[in-house]
């Protein structure tokens, strides 16, 4: 059993290689990057966003609101890994090979099915585990189904929304911004008078 004194050791020395290797790399980066700064790679931007103004002035709050429908549909992802537990339980339960005595010996099959029900959350009794294969079978790929079903109209519902906000304008924050520049010039543009002549080509 390691003592606390050879924890820290060990802590000390990780951190001291991990700071090594992190600063290794900033300083051959450092020698080997190419430097050509211009005044395009010298302007300020904040996220992305064009600047308008000072660079201390709030920038345009769309940014914020994609950032917020980013992580709103990053976090549904989530919702696909319990079904994918369920499908791949269900489909371990559907095996054939599982259920073949050639394959698989009884007890075996038994102690994985009542193993597979529990993690399923359901209660695996003594008649359930020794049915036949025929009926684990069919009740595994009727749930396979199931959870197809299910994650489909999940999957149908989360693109439905996505859709609803691409349509409402909430994602084209840059092209509204350029939209909006294009307007103020085009405003400032000062109206040609009649009585100017109009060059011909």
């Amino acid at each position: 059993m390691a003592t606390p004194i050879a924890i820290v050791a060990y802590l000390a020395l990780f951190s001291a290689v991990g700071a090594v290797f992190l600063f290794a790399n900033l300083l051959v980066g450092r020698f080997l990057r190419p430097k050509n700064p211009n005044e395009e790679k010298l302007e300020i931007y904040e996220c992305g966003e064009p600047p308008i103004g000072s660079s201390f002035v709030q920038f345009d709050l769309r940014y914020y609101v994609v950032a917020l429908l980013f992580l709103i549909f990053d976090v549904e992802i989530a919702f696909f890994f319990p079904w994918a537990t369920v499908f791949g339980k269900a489909s371990h339960l559907a095996d054939p090979a599982l259920h073949n005595p050639a394959v698989t010996a009884p007890d075996v099959r038994q102690e994985t099915v009542a193993g597979l029900y529990s993690e399923l959350g359901v209660p695996a009794s003594d008649a359930i585990v020794q049915a036949d294969a025929e009926t684990i079978i069919a009740e595994a790929t009727r749930l396979m189904h199931f959870s197809l079903i299910d994650i489909g109209v999940f999957f149908v519902v989360l693109l439905v929304g996505f859709a609803y906000v691409w349509k409402r304008g909430d994602l084209d924050w840059v092209r509204a911004v350029s939209h909006d520049r294009t307007r103020e010039q085009l405003s400032r543009t000062p109206p040609t008078s009649e009585e100017e002549p109009v060059l011909s080509s």
